[in-house]
C-alpha cells in the first residue's frame, strides 16, 4: 500500500494517479497513520518544503518516514518531495532526509509566474509531459545516481536505490507512466 504524504500541497492529485492505475493508496496526516500498515512504498508531493518540513516534525511523523526510508521503502519525491529527499540545498541551510546525494536549488525556474509546462525525454520511457512550478533543479548528482531526465540543461529527474525524485509534477498531466515507472520499477 502507497502512503501518500498529506501535510500540504499537492497530494491530491497523486491518489487520483494512483486510483486510476488500480493501487491501493492511503494518506499520511499523522503518525498514527502508519501503524498496522503494510507500506510499500510512499509519495512525498509537490507543495512548500519549508511548509512540509516544520509540518513533518510537529506531527511526529518525520522520524518514522526517515526511518522508513533508510530502510528501503522505495519513495517518490514530486518538487518539494525532491527537495525533502536531498542531502544539500544550495539557496537554504535545511537538510530534511537527507536521502539521496544531490544537491538542490529550490525556486531555480523562478517565481509563480515562471511556472511553465514542457515535454522532455524521461529514461525507460520516452517522451513526457512536464510541469514545473516554482520548480527546484538538482545542481549536483553523485556518480551513483542515476539521471532520468533534464530540461533546459538541468537535472531534473533522478532515482538511486529506493528513491525516485522529479522536479516536476507528473500528477498536474493525465500522463500516467511515471508513477506507473515508480511501481514497476521500486515496489
Amino acid at each position: 500500500m502507497i502512503g501518500v504524504l498529506a501535510l500540504q500541497g499537492g497530494f491530491i492529485e497523486h491518489i487520483h494517479a494512483l486510483n486510476q492505475l488500480g493501487a491501493d493508496n492511503f494518506e499520511i496526516r499523522k503518525k498514527e497513520d502508519l501503524t498496522n500498515k503494510d507500506i510499500t512504498g510512499l509519495i512525498l508531493p509537490g507543495g512548500e518544503s519549508t511548509v512540509m518540513g516544520k509540518l513533518l516534525h510537529e506531527t511526529g511523523l518525520w522520524q518514522p518516514l526517515k526511518y522508513l526510508i533508510d530502510n528501503g521503502t522505495p519513495v517518490f519525491g514530486t518538487c518539494a518531495g525532491l527537495i525533502l529527499l536531498a542531502k544539500k540545498m544550495e539557496n537554504d541551510a535545511n537538510v530534511y532526509f537527507d536521502a539521496i546525494d544531490i544537491s538542490v536549488q529550490r525556486n531555480a525556474f523562478g517565481r509563480q509566474l515562471g511556472s511553465f509546462n514542457t515535454n522532455e525525454h524521461f529514461a525507460d520511457i520516452g517522451l513526457v509531459p512536464m510541469t514545473f512550478i516554482r520548480a527546484p533543479y538538482i545542481n549536483r548528482a553523485a556518480p551513483n545516481v542515476d539521471i532520468l531526465a533534464h530540461t533546459q540543461g538541468h537535472i531534473v529527474a533522478a532515482k538511486h536505490r529506493n528513491i525516485l525524485v522529479t522536479a516536476f509534477h507528473p500528477e498536474l498531466t493525465e500522463d500516467l507512466r511515471v508513477h506507473e515507472y515508480f511501481l514497476k520499477n521500486f515496489n
